[in-house]
């Protein structure tokens, strides 16, 4: 059972991180940034809580996973900061700066007695100020791809693999609450973002990072969800009733965000006129 364990996480791994950077590559760093918010690292997670401690943790962790996401935004807000200003060994250091921060926010929400509106409430009151605060950011696409071989492909899965390993092993040491908030750590937008900052440019970095917050409201409904319906229906319905819940988010912003670009283009071009 726990070799099973191992090749499902390693592959989900491997799956996601790819997915997602070669999304950046062949469609933009901006969809890449917003799909990373989706729940894929901490779904991973949750879901192995559900299945190798109980469904209950699993719906108290998520919980606090909510209030992680704050933890979660704080990294790629750092990792930001760090990387316009560190010179020399960019990557080591915001990577190394934004891991102190997300583990400072952690400890210090450990100390806050949290309930479902609490969690709610101070996630999407972050989601908010971090959008206003990437606002300036431009949206960089890849012109020049990297040639994808077996050993390229390999060094960007190790790194998920390595993180969500680390992470789902947790709550075999610690309690729900530290669980649901290391559950939070962005296990798939990390290796992600040290893949397309290696391969392309900290510009292309930070398309990502504008976007990241924009998908994380669908990561705070997805453990919202994961914590009403994992006690009432299990894991494995639970899953897939909370996907369902972040893609139905994922869709109507896409609607809205199109419907606002042709207002702005219609716009531009009466002043054109």
């Amino acid at each position: 059972m726990i070799e099973l364990l191992f090749v499902i996480k390693l592959l989900v791994a491997i799956t996601f991180v790819i997915g997602l950077s070669i999304l950046a590559e062949n469609v933009s760093p901006k969809v890449a940034g917003i799909l990373s918010g989706y729940p894929t690292g901490s779904a991973i997670t949750l879901f192995f809580f559900g299945l190798e401690v109980s469904p209950d943790f699993a719906a108290k962790s998520a919980v606090y996973n909510m209030m992680g996401l704050t933890a979660a935004l704080t990294f790629v807000y750092v990792y930001y900061i760090a990387s316009r200003y560190f010179k020399r060994f960019n990557i080591l250091l915001s990577s190394l700066s934004a891991i102190t921060a997300y583990f400072t926010v952690v400890s210090i929400l450990n100390f806050i007695e949290i309930n479902k509106y609490i969690a709610i409430l101070i996630p999407i009151t972050f989601s908010f100020l971090f959008i206003r605060l990437f606002k300036s950011i431009e949206n960089i696409n890849i012109k020049t791809k990297a040639k994808l071989n077996y050993k390229i492909l390999f060094v960007r899965a190790f790194f998920a693999a390595l993180i969500i390993l680390v992470i789902t092993s947790v709550p075999k040491f610690v309690g729900p609450t530290w669980a649901g908030l290391f559950s939070a750590f962005p296990t798939t937008l990390f290796p992600l973002m040290l893949i397309i900052h290696f391969t392309y440019s900290k510009e292309h970095v930070h398309t990502v990072i504008k976007n990241v917050p924009i998908g994380m409201f669908s990561l705070i409904i997805y453990s919202l969800v994961i914590s009403i319906v994992y006690p009432l229906y299990g894991i494995y319905v639970g899953t897939l009733i909370s996907f369902g819940a972040a893609t139905v988010y994922l869709l109507v912003y896409k609607k809205i965000r199109s419907v606002l670009d042709k207002r702005e283009l219609k716009r531009l071009s009466k002043i054109g006129e």
